[in-house]
């Protein structure tokens, strides 16, 4: 049985306008190094300052010179994104909210994890009117997008590292007191989503072609199920019972 959720934010439950990849592809472009295509979709979904490190050694740059590139990069990667997050604040992804509520309705937690820090996360909840409440928070309180409610938040920078390590969805189930990973449902729209979800030994791990990528694109990857969206998760799960 099913006791918790954990859910991927932008391109899984938040739909941005695919604002996240320009702002960490322009960032790291004004360090002098070019981010192939290729590159970029690799390392979304994990955390900012380890994507940011990488894709500066793809380009052919060093990230220690000077010793503050990745940090002066992060921080444009903030500020870019809170430009076109301000031009087109982000919605949630159609029928998302009402997944939420029907699972935590039915006993199920609801955990969002990603790899943005707890800053710019916590902005993107207050913009929508997204609630984190207590773990044994009572059955949603849902009036409509803006009434949504979820148990738990965890980011990329409070563990020790983050997708594809599992240790985001381990720290969701430390805040929502889930025991076995036999209980856990993992759900993201990149490789690295469900690459932490196989790799946490999550009961199932749903890869969703509302984010970036097409269903060629997950081909390999070690997902239990390939959905349109999150809001076609309280479905999915009848068919497991």
């Amino acid at each position: 049985m099913i006791t918790l959720a954990v859910f991927d934010m932008a391109g899984t439950t938040i739909d941005d306008g695919g604002a996240v990849y320009d702002a960490l592809r322009l960032a790291v472009e004004e360090t002098g190094v070019p981010v192939s295509p290729a590159d970029l979709q690799t390392w979304m979904g994990t955390e900012k300052r380890a994507a940011i490190t990488a894709l500066i050694e793809l380009g052919g740059g060093d990230p220690l010179q000077p010793a503050d590139r990745v940090d002066a990069a992060f921080d444009r990667f903030r500020a870019i994104l809170d430009e076109l997050y301000t031009a087109r604040p982000p919605i949630p992804i159609a029928g998302v909210p009402e997944a939420i509520a029907a699972l935590r309705a039915s006993g199920v937690r609801v955990a969002l994890t990603t790899g943005f820090s707890r800053d710019v996360a916590e902005g993107i909840l207050d913009q929508l009117g997204w609630t984190v409440g207590e773990p044994a928070a009572a059955p949603a309180e849902h009036d409509g997008a803006a009434g949504t409610v979820v148990d738990a938040l965890v980011c990329g920078d409070e563990v020790a590292a983050g997708r594809p390590a599992p240790y985001m969805i381990h720290r969701a189930m430390e805040l929502t007191g889930t025991l076995a990973v036999a209980e856990v449902l993992v759900a993201g729209d990149t490789a690295v989503d469900v690459q932490a979800g196989a790799n946490a030994g999550a009961a199932i791990t749903i890869g969703v072609l509302s984010g970036k990528l097409d269903r060629p694109a997950f081909e390999g990857q070690p997902y239990t199920a390939l959905l349109g969206s999150v809001a076609e998760v309280p479905a999915h799960l009848a068919t497991q019972a």
